[in-house]
């Protein structure tokens, strides 16, 4: 069977995590054939542990220019995903970027129209959408099974770290180094699955604290409330300050209710609309039969392999992508939006205005300085690990 040479520009937790699966043979489909990293102990660790047929740069454009990849995984620090994505679709490659997609909306943008003018395919690492209570709430309102939409509540504070994990990267932590704290990193994910669910909120609005747990200059607490044309709203909260913290979802709709929480997703079903329920009933306080179903979650979770083989199965068999790397923009416009709002201390509609954005980051990274320079260098090495799974 034809496999497709997979390259990984950066090879740090992440990035060796993917390199260990492909050259491991995981990843039915792919395998590895080149690796990039600008440490040197990275690419000693790779020259000792991925054989001798994986070849070693330490310029990502020598590697996508070299013929000795098909595609490449970006796996670097935020802020250069989306210039990196547009140089290799220059090359002619097929792309998976890591998430967050960038930490800006207008870069990104640029790098959804070179996708887009390259032809090739283009996916992105989000990998909580292959849980199947994600997947299955989806369905259910798509379908139109929970009604219209009135509330969607997210608690997601479960993402707690350490000053040891902000001090373990020179880019950790930083408007500079990340381009911002829990929304633009730990809780993106969550951000896409928000929006891939209930659709985009027409406005938000933002608070976030800085530094509120932790020697960082970004956020690490953040409470969102958003609007849709509906005038249905969602509530989003979200921090890496709390423990053991919660992951709980709640979507209320006019004909039923959905909580997902503890590996569980609890469905709730009326027999009748309660927007029509509500005027038809004479009794003040009714009651509504409710028909109630549970989805358990089955089996272990692999949601990083999942991608990386459905990101094969696109290129050899046209598959379509769970993530399409251009769906990576939309947790972006409301996490970029938020930081505004906060700033600003008012409303923002979506999509917010980009240039904007980037001359507020711009003042917070000058304000910030340079990317720290004492931190603690790690050298564990992860596969995948229980904390990039989704936790309950």
């Amino acid at each position: 069977m034809k496999k497709i040479r997979m390259g990984i520009i950066g090879i740090g937790n992440m990035g060796t995590a993917h390199a260990n699966a492909i050259f491991q043979g995981k990843t039915e489909g792919l395998e590895l054939t080149a690796v990039c990293d600008i440490d040197s102990g990275r690419l000693e660790w790779a020259k000792h542990n991925l054989g001798p047929d994986v070849f070693l740069y330490s310029d990502y454009r020598l590697m996508i220019n070299e013929g000795k990849v098909d595609a490449v995984l970006i796996a670097t620090p935020h802020c250069l995903h989306p210039s990196m994505a547009i140089d290799c679709f220059s090359a002619g490659l097929h792309v998976l970027t890591e998430k967050p997609s960038g930490i800006d909306i207008l870069n990104v943008r640029k790098m959804n129209e070179a996708a887009q003018k390259s032809g090739k395919i283009f996916g992105i690492m989000y990998n909580q959408r292959t849980n199947p209570l994600f997947a299955r709430l989806k369905e259910l309102v798509e379908e139109g099974t929970l009604g219209d939409m009135k509330r969607f509540i997210w608690i997601v504070n479960n993402w707690y770290r350490s000053q040891a994990y902000y001090d373990s990267g020179k880019w950790r932590g930083s408007w500079m180094g990340e381009g911002g704290g829990v929304l633009i990193n730990q809780a993106y994910h969550n951000l896409d699955i928000w929006q891939w669910i209930t659709g985009m909120p027409k406005r938000l609005r933002a608070f976030c604290k800085y530094g509120h747990y932790h020697n960082i200059t970004v956020e690490d607490d953040v409470t969102i409330y958003g609007e849709y044309e509906n005038k249905a709203s969602a509530v989003f909260i979200t921090s890496t300050g709390e423990y053991p913290g919660t992951n709980r979802i709640e979507y209320s709709g006019t004909k039923g209710k959905a909580v997902i929480e503890e590996g569980v997703l609890k469905l709730y079903l009326y027999d009748m609309d309660e927007r029509e329920f509500c005027f038809v009933s004479d009794e003040s306080f009714p009651k509504m039969d409710i028909y109630y179903e549970e989805y358990k979650e089955q089996g272990p979770e692999n949601g990083h392999i999942a991608i990386l083989k459905n990101f094969a199965d696109a290129i050899l068999y046209n598959k379509p992508l769970l993530a399409p790397g251009y769906e990576g923009i939309n947790g972006l416009i409301i996490c970029n939006g938020a930081y505004i709002s906060d700033w600003m201390d008012c409303w923002v509609d979506l999509p917010p205005d980009e240039n904007l954005y980037l001359r507020f980051l711009k003042e917070r990274q000058d304000s910030e300085g340079c990317i720290k320079k004492n931190y603690i260098a790690s050298n564990s090495v992860d596969d995948y690990s229980e904390r990039w799974k989704v936790r309950w």
